[in-house]
């Protein structure tokens, strides 16, 4: 029977068949992207424990001298430029010219990819797990399940598993399902667009529930000092926000011509070493707060945030919008969403210290919202990590606002992503084969 002869009913009760076949798939799916993440994370901090603890430790020197960040990221970047060099796959895509979620990658690509990211990672890069590791499960999704589901398309699998990540990262379907409607929805296929989240979202469900319960998910801000909307979040969240897209959309600018101008040494060895000289510097220079991937310094930067001047505040952004746009730059694997939080957090306190009497919890939120809206160019995971970031989703209508004359600069500023790139095959730009 053809699908022009069937009723309504019956095919949505074939497509619910569907559904609920995929529906186990895609939950293991996302308790393996939870896993990853875990084991991911904890190898990181076993490279940040023997680089930053135990070293310093043996040597009998302060992990916190000027020099030691310049020493560590400068052998990072040598490390990172060796396996893109001689690892097979490159390590992967550049993190500099790739999208959160891309296509897949073939297995052997993998660990080179995964050993890349450790390395930025644990030796403190300013960039986070997002787009290699997403490509890790991706490509192990694709391996597993063209195995025990010969009918899934590869896109299909993409789908899933990008979910999956992103819910255990963010450690919440809602993140994953807001950040693929948009994907999902310029697909130009027919259906309703909840048939064709329900695998992702399963899968992302799975994945937040997992990674909640190992302790690796993104945890929510608890801030509790939001009395409601009002006109002064209009007149305190605005610049707040503006400002925070605007430092960000300079890094934006300069991200593209420093790749160019880093890749005219072909060896990634070289221009790596170069990056993580550069980022070390600026670690020297903003302190280990402004290291790393930004989200327990957010934290931290929030609890600490009365030993430090507007001016101090408005420092660490700049230092750490630099470090990012460095790191992206250098060839580095990581993504740029957690980094552009720390960015937000560091504006938000910053406005705050001038309107000391308006809410903390609006200030961060419009902080985050302006630069991952700058940095990520997607309003749904602004709006979503600007409330996660409080934990308060009453700030959420003043922040739909906030974030509209934000999206007006925005839209037409550059990308912190590069485009057309032509590089040598062992730069790890192009797919494997």
């Amino acid at each position: 029977m053809s699908d022009a002869t069937l009723t309504h009913h019956e095919r949505r009760h074939a497509t619910a068949r569907t559904l609920l076949r995929l529906t186990i798939p895609a939950v293991v799916i996302g308790a393996m992207c939870a896993v990853l993440l875990w084991v991911i994370d904890e190898a990181a901090e076993g490279v940040t424990h023997v680089l930053w603890d135990w070293i310093p430790e043996v040597g009998g020197f302060d992990a916190e001298s000027w020099w030691w960040p310049i020493i560590v990221l400068t052998l990072a970047g040598a490390a990172v430029g060796t396996i893109i060099r001689y690892a097979p796959g490159h390590g992967g895509y550049d993190s500099a010219t790739t999208e959160l979620v891309a296509p897949p990658l073939p297995l052997k690509a993998l660990p080179g990819i995964a050993a890349a990211l450790i390395v930025s990672l644990g030796a403190g890069v300013s960039l986070g797990p997002e787009s290699p590791i997403i490509s890790i499960a991706v490509g192990l999704s694709v391996w597993g399940l063209a195995r025990i589901v010969p009918n899934a398309t590869a896109g299909q699998i993409l789908l899933v598993a990008g979910a999956g990540m992103i819910g255990a990262m963010f450690g919440s379907p809602v993140a994953a399902a807001l950040l693929l409607t948009e994907m999902v929805s310029g697909a130009g296929r027919q259906g309703l667009l909840w048939d064709r989240l329900f695998a992702p979202v399963a899968a992302a469900a799975s994945g937040a529930v997992v990674a909640m319960w190992l302790g690796v998910a993104f945890i929510p801000g608890n801030l509790s000092d939001y009395a409601g909307p009002g006109w002064a979040d209009l007149y305190v969240g605005i610049p707040i926000a503006l400002a925070a897209a605007f430092a960000s959309l300079v890094g934006a600018r300069l991200m593209p011509p420093l790749w160019h101008l880093l890749r005219r040494f072909p060896n990634p060895i070289v221009f790596t070493t170069i990056g993580g000289l550069l980022v070390g510097l600026l670690g020297a220079i903003g302190g280990p707060l402004t290291l790393f991937k930004g989200a327990a310094e957010s934290g931290e930067l929030v609890a600490t945030a009365a030993e430090y001047s507007f001016w101090g505040l408005l420092f660490l952004a700049v230092i750490k919008v630099a470090a990012l746009t460095v790191s992206a730059a250098a060839g580095f694997r990581g993504g740029r969403i957690f980094p552009a939080v720390f960015i937000g957090v560091a504006f938000g306190l910053a406005g705050h210290s001038l309107a000391p009497d308006s809410s903390l919890a609006l200030a961060l939120a419009a902080g985050a919202a302006g630069s991952i809206l700058a940095i990520g160019r997607d309003g749904w995971l602004a709006l979503f990590m600007g409330v996660a970031m409080v934990g308060d989703v009453a700030v959420l209508p003043s922040l739909c606002v906030i974030v509209l004359p934000v999206w007006l600069i925005v839209t037409s500023g550059p990308e912190m992503l590069v485009h057309g790139a032509k590089v040598p095959a062992n730069a790890g730009h192009q797919p494997p084969e």
